[in-house]
């Protein structure tokens, strides 16, 4: 046969293609695939390429002039220069090496067999394909003509999908005749892996496990296990593919990813360790180091890391875009815009770092730049079929929220109230994160020229008492950060929360002393929301990314149907590190609830039960057991916890709803939801009524009085609201910081600091949802606020809403820097 390929002239793609040719089976689909959902996971991504060049495991496409040293006299040809001459040496070159897959006998065809190879190798998958048809018209059978073309049809598959259907189709046809070959699976699961089509494509890599485990082919596996989530498998194989090969900073990176997304942090904190030990300018590792401290809420630690990833690459746009993100949840906002527009300079379309760019600028009060990036994201429509980005979905809310700040900027807060401005299905929509269609909606005005941005404020502008204010709020704001995994010390929202308490003391104060407020445009007696719509206010300005909205000022239509605040503790693999500390205690309560219902409706078998349930440590063998005893339990179950009522003994009402559903493979879903219906909502806020009416009262008396017993009394009720509320979780966001505040705040107003700050791992709602009486909620807040009389000199601090009458003046607070100023406290 003539070689009629020969005469072609091979313009030749760079080494890097050589290294992702089939037989190396390093495959970019996958790893792109793998890319795509990393990026969806909002955690890290692999320069795939750079790192996976090292790890090619087959020179057969070394297309290289053997004899030719770097640097000689005359220089090397490039392979861009690759002429018919030079495609029959490297044909030669692979039938000298052996590395012709199904060679026959006859050299002539093992010749024009290596010819295809290479121009695979060269991504010339068109002319590949002529070529292995030729050779099929003269042997139908020849099996490495059909391996040959289906390896070229599958490189095509990325653009037009029949390519996948005729690669798999000769794919086929090569197992039919030669099964027993691995790399035909490997190559197989490449195609059927970009179609979603993992299952198959796991069972492929498995059967070439079977036939030659390799390094590569764990890795591989992993890489698809750990897309479908079976983070506990995937860790196997990359620890398999490790065990094989022990130099891969890639699989160690893998296998790090695995531990991340279970949440065991420093798992994989020392995991990314030990890939730099492999390989120690190795970009994604620092990269993955830095958002496993940013999820541990070790701010220094991260930043450590993502400057050494950028000091590698001063243009790695991921960890610009994961820095400038994390430097926005720590309040440094300034720092945060720096870096996604550096970001975008690099890749203008970044949705995220536009999204991120605006939302930081409307922060800071800076409303037309802000506006003009998030107008830019709304532009990027999603192609027809292509699903929205959450930057896309979240935009428009963003948007509109924006022009409504902007026109009440120099209003003062007291005349005004957000939640009844917005439009009940706006506010529904935005809370809900559904996307914008929302029927016969008006938008908000534009920009209004005669507003100007909110300007940087110097610290020094502010009198030396606003000054201490200040200083006073970021203290106060710092002793409710969480110490535990996943909640990232903000330094904004500490002295947003920390002006919130102070101005809840001094309204509570003034009540106390019968005086009025100024709400909603009114003069009257402050009641329960007002006191709670102070901290509402701080952390809604703060961050104006997230909807901090009443609940029961939703539609009427969206409460009668629920409106849940959903949070899911474990989905199949993925644990909830936030709430780690509280699953011993909710698998108590759950034992508890199954023992009560089998004592009423099988009272037989209780023993039974009893011994079963003493012997289950985890959740997630709960259900074998609901499953046992109980025929009317199959895909799942739930238990309801009810919460005490104190102005009505022995009623209750009801509290949260534990749901389990899967079984014990991985596919499991254990959460927790509060569900706020009118009728439900009603219930709490006669509760929180009756108790805010008795403190109101108590503390009038309080301001007369000197006995202990008194102020006791005060702080009780103060806790037992915040228990109700906690409960009833009437925001969607927010509730527990504001909760926090308000506790802290009226507190204080009763003569009480908090110096103590939150233990490791507690959680303020949940620590309210998981007690069963506001007794318990109580004494266990006690515990741990270690509460002192309050300095006298707290009555002296200026007034917070005269202070920061506006939204204005409240951001020109948030945006200054006090650092050099305010004294730091232990």
């Amino acid at each position: 046969m003539a070689p009629a390929s020969r005469a072609v002239v091979v313009v030749a793609l760079s080494l890097l293609y050589l290294c992702r040719a089939i037989f190396s089976t390093d495959y970019f689909s996958t790893l792109t695939f793998f890319n795509n959902e990393l990026h969806k996971q909002r955690c890290s991504s692999l320069s795939e390429w750079e790192e996976y060049a090292s790890d090619c495991e087959s020179s057969i496409l070394q297309l290289e002039d053997p004899d030719c040293e770097e640097g000689s006299s005359p220089p090397c040809e490039s392979v861009f220069s690759l002429n018919a001459e030079k495609i029959l040496n490297q044909a030669k070159l692979l039938i000298e090496q052996k590395k012709i897959p199904f060679p026959v006998d006859n050299f002539n065809t093992n010749e024009e067999l290596a010819i295809g190879f290479v121009l695979i190798g060269n991504g010339l998958y068109d002319e590949a394909i002529k070529h292995f048809s030729l050779l099929l018209q003269g042997d139908p059978e020849l099996v490495s003509a059909i391996y040959g073309r289906g390896i070229a049809y599958g490189k095509k598959s990325l653009q037009d999908i029949k390519n996948a259907d005729l690669a798999l189709y000769e794919l086929n046809r090569v197992i039919t005749l030669e099964p027993n070959w691995p790399e035909v699976y490997e190559q197989r699961a490449e195609i059927l892996s970009p179609l979603g089509r993992i299952s198959e494509a796991l069972s492929d890599l498995t059967k070439a496990i079977q036939l030659q485990p390799s390094a590569r082919l764990y890795r591989h596996r992993g890489t698809l296990l750990f897309i479908s989530e079976d983070y506990v498998a995937a860790m196997e194989d990359f620890q398999q593919s490790l065990d094989l090969k022990k130099n891969q900073p890639i699989a160690m990176l893998y296998k790090g990813l695995t531990f991340f997304h279970r949440g065991m942090l420093k798992e994989a904190i020392e995991t990314f360790k030990e890939a730099l030990k492999l390989k120690s300018d190795f970009i994604d590792a620092y990269k993955s180091l830095g958002q496993a401290y940013r999820e541990l809420g070790d701010f220094e630690a991260a930043m450590e890391s993502f400057q050494k990833a950028l000091m590698l690459n001063q243009n790695h746009i991921q960890s610009l875009q994961l820095r400038g993100m994390m430097l926005y949840h720590h309040g440094s906002l300034q720092e945060a815009i720096g870096n996604f527009k550096r970001c975008l300079q690099l890749e203008p379309y970044n949705e995220v770092c536009q999204y991120m760019k605006g939302l930081s600028h409307v922060a800071m009060g800076q409303f037309y730049e802000g506006i003009k990036a998030q107008t830019k994201v709304m532009l990027n429509d999603p192609l027809l079929g292509q699903k929205a980005s959450s930057e896309y979905l979240k935009v428009k809310y963003l948007r509109e929220y924006s022009r409504y700040l902007h026109s009440h900027l120099d209003i003062p807060v007291a005349e005004y109230n957000v939640d009844q401005d917005l439009p009940g299905n706006f506010k529904n929509h935005w809370a809900k994160n559904l996307p914008f269609l929302i029927e016969d909606y008006e938008e908000q005005p534009g920009l209004q020229p005669h507003i100007k941005d909110v300007l940087p404020q110097n610290f020094d502008s502010y009198s030396n008492e606003v000054q201490k204010l200040v200083c006073t709020a970021d203290h106060l704001g710092a002793l409710m950060q969480y110490d535990t995994p996943g909640f990232l010390p903000n330094r904004r929202i500490h002295r947003a929360m920390g002006l919130a308490t102070l101005e809840v003391m001094q309204a509570m104060h003034r009540t106390w002393s019968n005086s009025k407020v100024r709400v909603n445009g009114k003069t009257r007696q402050m009641q329960w929301r007002d006191m709670f719509d102070i901290a509402v206010k701080w952390r809604r300005i703060a961050d104006p990314d997230q909807p901090v909205l009443w609940l029961d000022q939703m539609p009427a239509r969206s409460l009668s149907r629920g409106f849940n605040n959903h949070i899911n503790l474990i989905r199949g693999q993925i644990i909830n590190i936030r709430y780690l500390a509280y699953f011993d205690n909710i698998l108590d309560f759950i034992k508890d609830r199954i023992l009560v219902y089998h004592g009423a409706y099988n009272p037989r078998g209780l023993l039974e039960v009893r011994q079963a349930l003493e012997n289950v440590n985890k959740v997630e063998d709960l259900l074998p057991i609901m499953k046992q005893f109980n025929s009317k339990t199959r895909d799942g179950f739930t238990v309801n916890s009810k919460v005490p009522s104190m102005k009505d003994s022995g009623k209750e009402y009801d509290g949260f709803t534990i749901t389990i559903t899967g079984d014990r493979v991985g596919n499991m879903l254990f959460s927790v939801e509060t569900q706020t219906t009118e009728e439900r909502t009603q219930q709490y806020q006669t509760e929180i009524e009756a108790i805010y009416k008795d403190l109101t009262a108590k503390g009038k008396a309080l301001m007369l009085s000197t006995e202990l017993g008194d102020a006791d009394a005060v702080c009780n009720l103060i806790l037992s609201l915040v228990y109700y509320f906690c409960n009833l979780m009437p925001l969607s966001r927010g509730s527990s910081v504001v909760a926090y505040s308000v506790m802290m705040g009226a507190l204080m107003a009763s003569g009480k600091e908090v110096v103590g700050r939150i233990p490791k791992g507690k959680l303020v709602d949940f620590e309210a949802m998981t007690t069963p009486s506001s007794d318990g909620f109580s004494k266990t807040a006690k515990s741990w606020m270690n509460l002192k009389s309050l300095p006298n000199w707290y009555q002296s601090l200026p007034s917070v809403a005269e202070s920061f009458p506006s939204s204005r003046t409240m951001l020109e607070v948030l945006n200054t820097d006090s650092s050099s100023h305010c004294p730091k406290k232990s």
